[in-house]
């Protein structure tokens, strides 16, 4: 298998962004944005997706954690695109649900390359910490945009803490088996012969 790994930087007068992505890692991480909450949250993602990850962002924290969570989706999501090249050989669809606790979240994902994103739900608090719980929201739309996902994400519970790390790990989840080979497929999982 070749190596499905990226870098992508960015650099806007808003944020200051590299991101490392492997597909196929072993879930090490390090993350640095400056907001605490986001950190432990794409720490997770790589955790419970099994994805190495390396993402060191300076944003505008000055202003909010907007700039910083939507642009450090953006470029996770180029580095999943260019890491998955031409997408031959995934297993392309998958679905999950994850709870922590009282709170359920569901992901279903078509790596497709046609970006969708779709989400149902509501967060039972406004922040937790320095992260607005509605980021995390628009983190999933970012990264479905730039990856190249048609993706829904569904989500309920009673904290918010809760709900938008039931998310994330869903998430992972989700995008692990959607991306891993399939031994017995030869070339891209589409009639079309391309994704």
């Amino acid at each position: 298998m070749s190596d499905r790994t990226a870098t992508i930087t960015r650099d806007t007068a808003e944020t200051s962004i590299e991101c490392t992505v492997t597909i196929d890692g072993t879930g090490n991480a390090h993350v640095d944005t400056g907001v605490g909450f986001f950190d432990h949250m794409l720490e997770s993602f790589a955790k419970h997706g099994l994805f190495d990850l390396e993402i060191d962002c300076d944003g505008d924290l000055e202003i909010d954690d907007h700039h910083t969570t939507e642009d450090v989706a953006i470029v996770l999501g180029n580095a999943i695109d260019d890491a998955l090249g031409d997408r031959s050989g995934i297993v392309r669809y998958a679905d999950r649900q994850v709870p922590l606790d009282e709170a359920v979240a569901s992901a279903v994902v078509d790596v497709s390359g046609r970006p969708r994103f779709y989400f149902d739900g509501e967060f039972s608090q406004d922040a937790i910490g320095g992260f607005t719980s509605d980021m995390a929201r628009h983190f999933g739309e970012s990264l479905a945009m730039n990856a190249g996902l048609t993706l829904h994400l569904e989500v309920t519970g009673e904290n918010a803490h809760h709900e938008v790390e039931a998310l994330f790990k869903t998430l992972a989840r989700t995008l692990d088996d959607a991306t891993r080979i399939d031994e017995r497929r030869d070339g891209t999982p589409s009639t079309k012969g391309t994704l």
